[in-house]
């Protein structure tokens, strides 16, 4: 017969994790078992990845850790001791939105506007990847290095291919990664 104490004491287990979010540190207490999007919105009240699929199809609550986009109803809180953790309440400095930001405004590029946070957050990052000369499956010569101007309208919708949109303004979202691009 298995032991009831033992069962009901591990459903009690919580642990803390200490994270840079957003350039400050932040000590949470979370079940082992608690998403990093739950710990985000719950705990830590970042409102920014939203809660949609819940199970990583549709890139709403994409979030960039240690520099790297990522879903977070994905991964586990926390996996994510000691690292760097940024969500669109993270991009705006000193009052100034992030290029991205202020591109998908000059764009139209949201219309309800339930998507963009995880959309933001994947260009931010997939301009990165771009820098550092990632191809992707849309790349055509894999052999020479890849640079942010090869960012061609193929490239950027297979790069954004994880991010939907209900609304569809898919249009939109690539002329405003297109701009961002074309100022950097």
């Amino acid at each position: 017969m298995p032991d009831i104490h033992a069962e009901q004491s591990q459903e009690n287990v919580r642990m803390c994790v200490t994270t840079m979010v957003n350039g400050c540190v932040r000590a949470i207490t979370v079940e082992p078992r608690m998403t990093l999007l739950d710990a985000l919105r719950d705990e830590l009240a970042f409102t920014g990845p939203k809660k949609a699929c819940d199970r990583g199809e549709c890139g709403a609550c994409t979030v960039l850790i240690e520099g790297r986009r990522a879903l977070s109803c994905m991964t586990l809180a926390a996996m994510h001791d000691g690292q760097q953790i940024t969500t669109i309440e993270g991009l705006e400095r000193d009052g100034q939105l992030h290029p991205v930001q202020q591109a998908f405004i000059e764009r139209d590029g949201f219309q309800c506007g339930f998507c963009t946070c995880g959309q933001i957050m994947s260009v931010v990052a997939m301009i990165e990847e771009a820098k550092a000369g990632w191809p992707s499956a849309a790349t055509s010569d894999v052999t020479r290095p890849f640079t942010v101007a090869d960012l061609s309208a193929a490239e950027i919708r297979e790069r954004m291919s994880g991010n939907l949109c209900r609304c569809s303004c898919y249009p939109n979202i690539v002329d405003a990664v297109a701009e961002v691009t074309r100022r950097s």
